[in-house]
């Protein structure tokens, strides 16, 4: 089984990249790849510039990782209470090539912030739109305080109760 994950972020220090990397390590005999949305940085999405560039070939390499994927892991990060730019613009590129762009693969759907709603708002956003674009979301989870509740050196959470409920949701719906 492929795992792809990744964090809807472009910072280098990415708490949901973390946390989707961590959510993919509970999966049993997955192979896991962790993308970086930093290698599929593109100029800001306009039609005047896909006229002039077509269908940019780092939107078809993000389509590609996704289409080798049995299951897709997803940890949205929160900015302002919508999508960050970076994920925007890697989604708004590869949607111009390929309308459902998560390909209907099962998907558990996260986000995490050092706030008290852990990205709750970017979640639903996301919950609400990513099945228009092929996210079969069989699972989500939002982890409050990152700060408090994930333990950076060992790489996982740190809170037991919120780590059994997304070792249950996995459990459950995968």
């Amino acid at each position: 089984m492929k795992i792809i994950a990744f964090g809807g972020s472009n910072s280098t220090q990415s708490i949901n990249k973390r946390l989707a990397a961590y959510a993919s390590s509970l999966f049993e005999n997955a192979d896991v790849e962790v993308l970086d949305l930093n290698d599929f940085a593109m100029p800001v999405f306009s039609v005047d510039l896909e006229k002039e560039v077509g269908q940019h070939e780092v939107a078809q390499a993000f389509l590609s990782k996704l289409k080798e994927a049995d299951i897709l892991v997803v940890s949205m990060a929160e900015n302002n209470g919508n999508y960050s730019v970076a994920f925007k613009n890697v989604f708004d590129w590869s949607s111009r090539i390929e309308k459902d762009v998560f390909q209907h693969k099962p998907m558990l759907l996260l986000a995490t912030s050092p706030g008290g709603r852990g990205g709750l708002s970017v979640l639903g956003i996301a919950q609400n739109l990513f099945p228009r674009y092929g996210a079969d979301i069989k699972g989500t989870f939002s982890l409050p305080a990152f700060g408090s509740n994930f333990d950076l050196q060992q790489n996982k959470i740190s809170n037991d109760e919120l780590d059994n409920e997304l070792k249950n949701i996995i459990k459950s719906n995968f």
